[in-house]
């Protein structure tokens, strides 16, 4: 693909299916460019959450190409995939704490993986913690927690580290308004320190709280880009 250079994620013709059964996804074909902010959108069933498994390295696809961080991810070996996901936080729908963990080690967890010393976690976890509303409740486990309350320790965990790229599918459906202003608030901090954010929501009304957002529209596993947005770099100077 042309001028992908200093792109961050590359699809070119990707397709997936599930079995035999019809192509969720068909010739899909974008570039993600370092620090911008997407959001996903598409009707129930376009296949948002199928775009996101391809993104952050759940599934292969059936056919095409995909190129994340300079590298061709088809052919790499099973075993290279979780260096590369570790590059990328993720908030599922249906959250993914680990039970038996408490809110604070739930929230720790990408930051003991990735080595970082006990004695210099406690306090961006505690900071994050507080920021997203769940300090008081460090140390429930995730089956005393509301909805609500899990999925704020689920963007915690995802973004404590700062991952290069966020995927997150329908990050605010389980919060109230104004905690939901207050997360998007959270991934536009994340972003302008360089975290390329994609965001899949059927909630038309999050799309004009982030001025500076770029809009994927997927219909019925195809993707729509009317502007060609995600084909060139976004220009930050409003020019473009």
């Amino acid at each position: 693909m042309s001028g992908s250079e200093d792109s961050i994620v590359q699809f070119d013709n990707v397709g997936l299916r599930y079995g035999t059964d019809r192509e969720v996804l068909s010739d899909i074909s974008f570039t993600l460019f370092p620090g911008s902010f997407y959001f996903l959108t598409g009707a129930s069933g376009a296949g948002k959450t199928s775009m996101l498994r391809l993104l952050y390295l759940a599934q292969r696809p059936t056919r095409g190409a995909i190129r994340m961080f300079g590298h061709d991810l088809i052919t790499q070996p099973r075993p290279a995939l979780p260096a590369f996901r570790r590059r990328i936080g993720t908030v599922f729908q249906d959250f993914r704490l680990i039970p038996h963990l408490s809110a604070f080690d739930n929230v720790a967890l990408p930051l003991r993986v990735s080595g970082m010393a006990e004695s210099e976690i406690r306090k961006p976890v505690a900071d994050m913690l507080q920021w997203v509303g769940l300090d008081h409740r460090r140390d429930a486990r995730p089956a005393t927690l509301s909805g609500g309350e899990q999925q704020r320790a689920a963007i915690a965990r995802a973004v404590i580290a700062r991952p290069e790229i966020l995927v997150a599918d329908e990050p605010t459906g389980n919060v109230d308004p104004e905690m939901a202003v207050k997360l998007l608030r959270l991934f536009e901090a994340l972003n302008r320190l360089g975290t390329t954010v994609v965001v899949a929501t059927h909630d038309v009304h999050l799309l004009r709280k982030v001025p500076d957002s770029l809009i994927m529209r997927l219909d019925k596993g195809k993707l729509s880009d009317p502007t060609g947005a995600l084909r060139y770099p976004p220009r930050r100077d409003g020019k473009g």
